[in-house]
């Protein structure tokens, strides 16, 4: 039987990048999820360039998981010497995997990239089709993409931390 699936990126790289994130213990809920990132997002209020520094809007992990459950799904196809019925029984749990990994990360990738627009429109004075254009434009990292609209289009407003609420301290 033939692979039924051809992964672009090789076993030993995807190793490299689940080296970088975090084991997951089983979870009933979310069985179908193996790795996780170290780093926990950022809160809205903090600094746009520190979101991107801190990876909030990297590429999402789910795809380098659905990759490997790929090859998982080759290795089968490869000890069932060609036995359909061998093959769907053996690989219906990681199909299902698979499955629900690409549906996380089509709904992480698109909500990323809607926080990252917003993050664009809100800080720097500049519409959403120059922000397209600009994505187009650039060729490197995404915190290149960030200094590159930084220098085309002006600062809106640096955020500052919120005052603190409730009554004022006093003062002796």
């Amino acid at each position: 039987m033939e692979n039924p699936f051809h992964p672009p990126l090789s076993k030993e790289q995807l190793d490299k990048e689940f080296r970088k994130l975090r084991k997951l213990n089983y979870n009933q809920f979310r069985w179908w999820r193996m790795y996780d990132n170290p780093n926990k997002p950022l809160d809205k209020r903090s600094l746009f360039r520190d979101r991107i520094l801190n990876g909030d809007f990297d590429y999402s992990h789910y795809k380098f998981q659905s990759m490997w459950c790929e090859y998982e799904i080759n290795d089968i196809a490869e000890t069932c010497n060609g036995d359909i019925g061998k093959f769907v029984e053996k690989s219906s749990l990681l199909r299902t995997r698979r499955k629900r990994l690409l549906e996380d990360f089509e709904r992480d990738e698109s909500e990323k990239l809607d926080k990252l627009i917003k993050g664009f429109i809100d800080n720097f004075r500049c519409t959403k089709e120059q922000v397209y254009e600009e994505i187009e434009k650039c060729s490197g990292k995404l915190i290149d993409l960030y200094y590159l609209i930084e220098d085309k289009y002006r600062i809106a407003h640096i955020p500052y931390p919120s005052k603190r609420r409730g009554r004022p301290k006093r003062n002796l």
